[in-house]
């Protein structure tokens, strides 16, 4: 097919990219490279340099979106840039599509817009309630992509989930600003940083520090791949994403000093406001529809595969 991916230049976008162009896709990156890098589109993709407001769609068959404003404090602070960004860059794509007979979007969501569960493993079915402006303009564009299902025939796709992590070969994590905490431990390990912090240890888990739920960054890709075979014409699909169990922020830490050999110094502080103790998503619905299961669950693995792309390796 002839895909387009928007987003193509950051970290999950390439590793899709790359994905696609091995199983023989024919591909246009977009990217406006504002957290994107050049030298993260794959070789044998087009690059094309601008915004999803104006996406070249001549002879594409399928999008997959990534393109998005992603820094949860930062959509706190500018709210209008995320609803602007996320949502009508979104909606500016959507009406490109629709001129240009694209019925098929495969959309990179978020578990953020579940906000604060009721409930751990997270199911398709439970609540939205985003309690920032990132998650709710993901949300938005996801019942966007519902109402353009049902009036217009598109067949879409949305893949909620929360940390991704790990590496596919040099295509790996690399923000200017870095909220994520696999990268920031390593970060230590390089001597990018002298300590990482430790937001709480007194929260109801085994060690007393959140627990998260993490994903290797091919394990998502395939997922994407998987989702557009799944685009139904006037269906609007919601997948979640995970490995089923979280990992603690001591355990996370604690690997990364197995596998990077640093002691990497820890700073204890209180917990952060709206932090809950778990977050993980179920998959049983994509496992069960689409037959997609998570092929390396280990953190070990993935902290592995993040360390060696991040040392050169």
């Amino acid at each position: 097919m002839r895909l387009l991916v928007t987003g193509g230049a950051g970290y999950i976008g390439s590793v899709v990219a790359a994905q696609l162009l091995e199983a023989g896709h024919e591909v246009t990156v977009l990217d406006d490279l504002s957290t994107g890098h050049r030298d993260a589109v794959p070789p044998g993709a087009r690059f094309v340099e601008g915004s999803i407001a104006d996406p070249p769609l001549d002879g594409v068959e399928a999008v997959l979106h990534f393109a998005a404003k992603s820094l949860v404090g930062e959509s706190v602070e500018k709210p209008g840039l995320y609803w602007s960004h996320n949502l009508g860059g979104t909606l500016a794509l959507l009406d490109a599509m629709r001129r240009e007979g694209v019925n098929k979007i495969v959309f990179s969501s978020t578990a953020a817009t579940y906000g604060e569960p009721e409930r751990t493993p997270i199911t398709e079915d439970a609540p939205t309630r985003p309690t920032n402006p990132y998650g709710a303009s993901k949300l938005a564009v996801d019942t966007a992509l519902t109402a353009y299902a049902g009036l217009h025939g598109l067949g879409a796709v949305s893949l909620r989930y929360f940390n991704v992590a790990g590496a596919y070969g040099p295509y790996r994590e690399r923000h200017a600003i870095e909220t994520h905490l696999i990268p920031n431990v390593l970060k230590v390990a390089t001597g990018e940083r002298d300590e990482v912090s430790v937001f709480g240890t007194d929260y109801p888990t085994p060690d007393g520090t959140c627990v998260r739920d993490y994903i290797h960054v091919a394990d998502l890709a395939r997922a994407h791949l998987l989702a557009l075979e799944a685009c139904a014409p006037g269906e609007h699909k919601v997948y979640n994403l995970g490995n089923g169990a979280g990992f603690s922020v001591k355990e996370v830490i604690e690997v990364c000093r197995e596998v990077t050999g640093h002691p990497i110094p820890v700073k204890v502080g209180p917990r952060r406001p709206g932090d809950p103790a778990i977050l993980v998503a179920s998959s049983e619905r994509i496992q069960r529809e689409l037959g997609w299961k998570p092929e390396r669950a280990a953190l070990r693995d993935m902290v592995e595969d993040a360390f060696a792309a991040l040392s050169g390796k």
